[in-house]
């Protein structure tokens, strides 16, 4: 399991970092080769970056697919629960699975009409426009995405059925932040005496 959860992360950050400096040198180029310096406009208009566009919301497409799921299992997805709280356990604990279940069948038949619509454009010589990348590949985001969220459903509903823990994500805590502080000795700050 660690190896698919480091996956996830690897991939989600890799592919928001490049799209993100795809973006950057794209916009630098546009304006750029507005310049009138000869020799950088002529190289920067013989550029083409025509694809940029495109190859970004592909990366962002992925990204939010493998984002979702990440998402599930991190317990960063929104939800509405003060009902369900207040709700006696062994009552609480059914409702909890159920949406969780219901949660895992939704991105089940998303992945499996996400995997047929891949297999069939896969048959085709469609391709996109500006990259000319074959279409199944650019859509095979969706059933490894969704299947991927709703494996994540179904972990978190066995760990919550063995347990009754729900992943909690606390939006206060940046990962490693705790060791940085303690690596650093001068951001402890020292006893003032009770003045401030």
């Amino acid at each position: 399991m660690r190896l698919l959860d480091r996956l996830e992360e690897v991939l989600i950050a890799t592919l928001m970092a490049a799209a993100t400096l795809l973006i950057f040198v794209a916009v630098v180029h546009r304006y750029a080769a507005g310049w009138p310096i000869p020799v950088v406009q002529d190289f920067l208009i013989k550029l083409n970056l025509s694809w940029a566009q495109e190859l970004c919301i592909y990366m962002f497409v992925w990204m939010a697919k493998f984002g979702a799921a990440y998402g599930v299992r991190t317990g960063i997805h929104v939800g509405v629960d003060v009902m369900i709280n207040r709700l006696p356990p062994g009552t609480r604990k059914l409702y909890v699975l159920f949406g969780l279940f219901a949660g895992a069948l939704f991105t089940g038949i998303v992945g499996t009409l996400g995997a047929t619509f891949v297999w069939d454009i896969g048959h085709t010589d469609s391709v996109s426009p500006d990259l000319e990348l074959p279409k199944w590949l650019v859509y095979l985001c969706v059933p490894l995405g969704s299947y991927l969220m709703c494996f994540r459903f179904l972990q978190v509903a066995v760990t919550f059925w063995r347990t009754g823990d729900l992943p909690r994500h606390d939006v206060a805590h940046v990962e490693g932040i705790d060791d940085a502080i303690k690596a650093v000795p001068d951001l402890h700050p020292a006893p003032t005496g009770g003045r401030p």
